[in-house]
């Protein structure tokens, strides 16, 4: 289970966000929220257009294009803007997995473990899919096996755009969310439900296919013992100047990212066991986030910059 320790509440973006039921996003779009168990969820398909920044996420509507596409770009179910206020918008990985960050501030795209830990939850993959489904067949083909919506998660059958351009199963057989989590450089874990069973079911496709997406809280916490994780994570000087030193005790590897106080990622890299040199000369005098994930917690911590 994927388990999250808020190590300060220096900074509200970091779980204010999980009191309010609604979020908005850069472009003004609000999403209900939902919390199941120990995650708050969008209770709705992502359908920004810009990444956390204000920087533009490209609109590509050419099927060859699409499919010669290494960096981020969205698309509406079959170039059709009127499915988006319903379905929202599919996204290839590179836009999941851009550091710029497709999220409203305090959300983000999550890992194949965070997936795990919202099956897991709702009685394990054989039955999640069924309490995750909207009920009826508006935006679900029959039989729509199981749904109740038990969870309000509310899933709805998004369908995908396949890695050569076309568009499938749009209100009727499938609903495909990305993880944020790479399978082997070509290939990525999402999450499906589908029309006729009550599964879910995480699998490896393209990153250049077309799939939903869901923002799932930052402020979603696992309490465990913060003490033993401070034992083997030690990160000096702290106010730092140029270099920063993380020395990890017991992991061979962690992902490092970095934000702003306006929650934008502005450095990241992956760490090995060890102590590793951060290189922190490019950033500004101020305070930070040190975001730390591992396969099973992730942990957060405060940095100045002086």
């Amino acid at each position: 289970m994927t388990k999250t320790i808020i190590l300060f509440w220096g900074f509200a973006f970091l779980y204010l966000i999980n009191q309010a039921q609604t979020v908005t996003d850069i472009d003004g779009n609000v999403y209900n929220t939902v919390t199941i168990g120990t995650q708050t969820w969008m209770q709705e398909n992502l359908k920004v257009t810009h990444y956390r920044n204000g920087d533009l996420i490209p609109n590509d509507t050419s099927s060859t294009q699409w499919s010669n596409l290494t960096t981020g770009a969205y698309c509406n179910d079959y170039n059709d803007s009127s499915y988006v206020s319903i379905y929202g918008r599919l996204y290839n990985w590179y836009t999941v997995n851009d550091s710029r960050n497709c999220c409203p501030i305090g959300w983000h795209v999550p890992t194949y473990s965070e997936w795990t830990v919202l099956t897991n939850y709702l009685g394990g993959d054989s039955i999640a899919g069924g309490k995750l489904k909207e009920i009826g067949y508006t935006h679900w083909q029959s039989p729509n096996t199981g749904a109740d919506n038990s969870s309000n998660f509310t899933a709805l059958a998004g369908g995908f755009r396949a890695v050569y351009g076309s568009y499938n199963y749009i209100g009727t057989e499938e609903g495909s969310w990305w993880s944020t989590t790479d399978y082997n450089g070509v290939s990525a874990w999402c999450c499906f439900a589908y029309y006729n069973n009550t599964k879910t079911i995480r699998f490896y496709n393209p990153e250049a296919c077309g799939f939903s997406v869901r923002c799932l809280s930052d402020s979603a916490v696992n309490q465990i013992n913060e003490n033993s994780i401070n034992k083997n994570i030690l990160i000096y000087p702290n106010p730092a100047t140029n270099r920063v030193f993380i020395t990890i005790t017991d992991r061979l590897y962690l992902k490092m990212q970095i934000y702003n106080a306006v929650g934008e990622c502005v450095l990241q890299r992956e760490l090995s066991g060890g102590t590793n040199d951060i290189d922190i000369s490019s950033l500004s005098k101020g305070n930070y986030v040190i975001k730390l994930t591992s396969t099973d917690w992730t942990v957060q911590r405060k940095l100045t910059k002086e």
